[in-house]
């Protein structure tokens, strides 16, 4: 016999009623709790008999005064009492029933604890209490249950483990008393800060903690392609989000189009067409999530169709390329060098690419854009030679000095995928982009897509749908392009004072510049000795393909600093500088 869920569902739906009821409500709820108090004495589950005993009594339970061994005499004649006072009590035409109501509370503040596996086997001898002990023990020590992290409450486990909840308090105050678990009033029951400790009193290490040791704090980080990830429109995704679940039928909510929500293709069609000259068609467009997925799933379906051999831009893309190119089985990578027009053409053309990856409307990472006579070179060698062109167009949402320019695609629809995303306008976090294709490529990327993962979530591309069309998108990004922009000026400024004379280049668009250093310092040592200060800062030579460090140009990204720590930081590395 034990505490059955159902019998503890029954108990918990009674004690709202007991609470807000009098007469025979507020009696079967108290006989409802007799009747599972019973069954956890039977069991030998509750630690204080006396209270045990004492609350029978409370109750009007007829009593041997041996619960706990209870004969079979016991048990019929307390069943009998128990059964006539319910029927008794539940006499439909006396009892007015209430309203239950559901308080929703965030689960950090319910006393529900997250879920935890911790299994218990009745049939061995050992008590359930010893088990329960031991598993905790073992899932602190291996790691299981990290430093900090809350357990559930006594309450929760002990009806997940169909145990009484004194018994769980048992072992937690064992568990306490060893040092594995600490509690404060108020509080949940957590994992000690000194509980990871190996038999010999030292402390045990992670495995990710030592192959990986926290990096020190940095006072300023000129991390590039990063953005303000403060200024993500929360409130406005937020409501996007909530629009969306409104508003969306039933069969929104399936698996969906594995190319993408019909919705979103045809918003960023028209997106796309409006503010960077695209010849676009939703039915032409592919959803992907950012735009590591659009590269593997464009150079999956070329490799498919033939293509073996694709050219990248030097400087430029580092791990990137050669991971999109290993996911789909291409080896023969060439890179082709950019100058201050954009990537060399006639390079291109000699090298025998098939295919080339491309960032023409600001450079990664050299911040260049690609000029109209290598523009019309470009187009002319892909239709020359059957070749196909991926442009990434990246940073072209924050333009500064200059108009705006569209994308290759429209100049060659048939031969370019354009591949966006929203990691830079909005968060990477929000992992949603788009491959433009051409009509004789959409099927096998869109087979590629399928096979991968079925499609993008749903209700995340319907409030980016929503975002879009309802103009808060492009609020959002007016908004952004003057923040980059006067954060842009702060950099220039902040250079002037304390590294005059410094060049600067690639301020045209986006949120990265590179300084470039006297022909006589060492790239790697400046980085070095300003990482010694606590200020990161991130060198050209990490993007070339020979990794040289001369001539010697630091890339400094301002998107994710504010303006005061751009100024300290600048400050704190000006000799390094010049």
């Amino acid at each position: 016999m034990y505490v059955a869920r159902h019998q503890l569902v029954v108990l918990e739906a009674l004690s709202v009623l007991c609470r807000k009821s009098e007469g025979p409500t507020a009696e079967a709820g108290a006989f409802a709790a007799t009747w599972v108090l019973y069954d956890s004495v039977e069991r030998d589950e509750l630690a204080d008999r006396d209270l045990s005993h004492g609350l029978f009594l409370s109750l009007g339970v007829p009593s041997s005064g041996t619960y706990g061994k209870a004969t079979g005499a016991d048990e019929i004649q307390f069943r009998c009492w128990i059964v006539g006072q319910f029927a008794h009590a539940f006499d439909a035409r006396s009892i007015r029933w209430s309203t239950i109501t559901s308080n929703v509370m965030a689960i950090q503040w319910s006393g529900l604890g997250p879920a935890l596996l911790l299994p218990l086997d009745r049939s061995r001898p050992e008590p359930l209490r010893v088990q329960l002990e031991t598993g905790l023990r073992e899932a602190i020590r291996d790691g299981r249950l990290s430093i900090g992290e809350r357990l559930p409450s006594s309450r929760e486990l002990a009806r997940t483990l169909g145990v009484s909840r004194g018994l769980v308090q048992e072992c937690f105050s064992q568990l306490q008393a060893e040092g594995y678990l600490t509690s404060q009033v108020g509080s949940a029951t957590r994992v000690a800060a000194n509980a990871h400790k190996s038999p010999d009193g030292n402390t045990e290490v992670r495995r990710d903690a030592a192959t990986h040791p926290p990096e020190p704090r940095l006072l300023a980080d000129f991390l590039p392609a990063v953005p303000d990830l403060a200024s993500f429109p929360r409130t406005d995704w937020a409501w996007a989000v909530q629009q969306a679940c409104r508003d969306a039928p039933n069969a929104a909510l399936g698996y969906g189009d594995h190319q993408g929500n019909e919705v979103l293709r045809s918003v960023l069609a028209g997106y796309l067409a409006r503010v960077r000259g695209a010849a676009a068609r939703p039915e032409r467009l592919v959803v992907c999530a950012g735009f590591c997925q659009g590269l593997n799933l464009v150079l999956k379906a070329l490799a498919d169709k033939g293509v073996t051999k694709v050219a990248f831009e030097d400087p430029g893309y580092d791990e990137t390329s050669t991971l999109a190119m290993a996911w789909a089985g291409l080896t023969d990578l060439v890179r082709v060098p950019v100058d201050s027009q954009g990537i060399d053409v006639a390079a291109l053309r000699a090298s025998g690419a098939q295919a080339v990856v491309l960032t023409p409307a600001h450079q990664w990472p050299t911040g260049v854009v690609l000029s109209p006579e290598r523009r019309h070179a470009l187009v002319n060698w892909a239709t020359s030679t059957a070749g196909w062109i991926v442009e990434d167009d990246y940073d072209a949402e924050f333009r500064y000095d200059r108009e705006p320019v569209g994308v290759v695609q429209g100049l060659a629809p048939d031969r370019v995928f354009a591949v966006g995303t929203v990691s830079k306008s909005l968060a990477p976090a929000v992992r949603l982009g788009w491959v433009l294709c051409p009509s004789t490529m959409l099927e096998a990327v869109a087979d590629q897509k399928n096979a991968l993962d079925r499609g993008c979530p749903g209700i995340d591309q319907l409030a980016l749908a929503r975002l879009m069309e309802s103009g808060r998108y492009d609020r959002h990004l007016r908004k952004a392009r003057a923040m980059y922009g006067a954060r842009r000026m702060v950099l220039l400024d902040a250079l002037s004072e304390h590294a005059k004379g410094m060049p600067v280049t690639g301020l045209a668009a986006g949120f990265h510049a590179v300084a470039h250093l006297p022909a006589d310092f060492d790239e790697i040592e400046v980085r070095a000795a300003a990482r010694a200060r606590s200020v990161g800062l991130y060198g050209m030579s990490t993007q070339r393909s020979s990794r040289a460090t001369t001539p010697g140009q630091l890339i400094l990204g301002f998107g994710n600093v504010s303006d005061r720590t751009i100024r300290s930081g600048i400050a704190k590395i000006s000799d390094l500088l010049i």
